[in-house]
């Protein structure tokens, strides 16, 4: 028995509050074969949860979200950050430092509802789930350079805000290279398991529009790519487990408990290539 239903969530990592109004979460849904079943925007962890009441299979759905979901570090950085510079660093993909100090913990809030209505969160440890209504925490960057099927074999793609001091003309390249990743991810159409961007209208227009310059547009789109990356992401580890993906955070964790019970350890699944299996990733 597998699962029927993939969702990958870019959580906006700040939930807002009295004041402030939350930015855009990307949400988007896939099926076993690729096909994309609803994907769009969220404001805030209550409207991700109704979104996610609506599109969920009942006992069958694999969430993946793009946010800290267990912070138990009181300072530093977790140690599933510290993998990712380690065996990614090479392909130029670092991670933010997070802990029980940091303000921006939605994805913190966002575990402890949906656990509240049933759902469980799963490091990762036992392998995929077979069957019910499970969250885990993926970082699209190490997709990216991870599934081989994407093509960047040396470093990640530039596709986000480039630093503070950005040089000129920037906001150009930037959407170029924004276009370029959209037709790699248009070529997981073949891919196993496959990700269908023209199967739904909102995805379909990656594919037909090109990438604007124009910040708030951009981080628009942006968000969309980032949860259709992570619920192919959790499509894969689905169907490959750990042959395609490995656990990162793991070293230093006792065994995980035996099934049916879930890991609670704080982890990132993450496609992996075999040199980035060994810790050797890093500059």
């Amino acid at each position: 028995m597998g699962m029927e239903r993939f969702i990958g969530i870019d959580l906006a990592w700040s939930h807002g509050g009295a004041r402030a109004k939350p930015n855009e979460t990307g949400v988007a849904a896939i099926d076993g074969s690729g096909v994309v079943i609803d994907c769009g925007w969220t404001r805030g962890v209550e409207a991700t949860m109704e979104w996610l009441a609506r599109t969920a299979v009942g006992g069958s759905t694999l969430v993946f979200v793009d946010a800290p979901l267990v912070v138990d570090n009181p300072a530093g950085q977790r140690p599933c950050e510290r993998d990712v510079g380690r065996r990614y660093g090479r392909w130029k993909v670092s991670a933010n430092s997070t802990n029980q100090g940091s303000p921006r913990q939605a994805g913190v809030l966002l575990r402890t509802q949906l656990q509240e209505s049933g759902w469980v969160y799963d490091d990762g440890r036992g392998g995929p789930p077979t069957e019910g209504l499970v969250m885990s925490e993926c970082y699209p960057y190490t997709t990216l350079v991870g599934a081989a099927e994407l093509g960047y074999d040396q470093e990640r793609p530039r596709y986000k805000r480039p630093g503070r001091r950005p040089p000129q003309g920037w906001r150009a390249t930037r959407a170029d290279t924004c276009d370029e990743l959209i037709a790699r991810l248009s070529g997981l159409a073949e891919a196993d398991p496959p990700l269908l961007l023209d199967s739904h209208p909102v995805s379909r227009q990656l594919m037909t529009e090109p990438s604007p310059e124009r910040d708030a547009l951009y981080k628009h789109r942006e968000d969309l790519i980032d949860a259709l990356l992570c619920a192919w992401t959790a499509a894969l580890w689905s169907r490959h487990g750990l042959t395609r993906c490995q656990v990162l955070g793991t070293d230093s964790l006792v065994p995980p408990p035996p099934p049916p019970s879930s890991g609670q350890a704080p982890t990132i699944i993450a496609p992996a290539r075999p040199e980035q299996r060994r810790g050797d990733g890093a500059n």
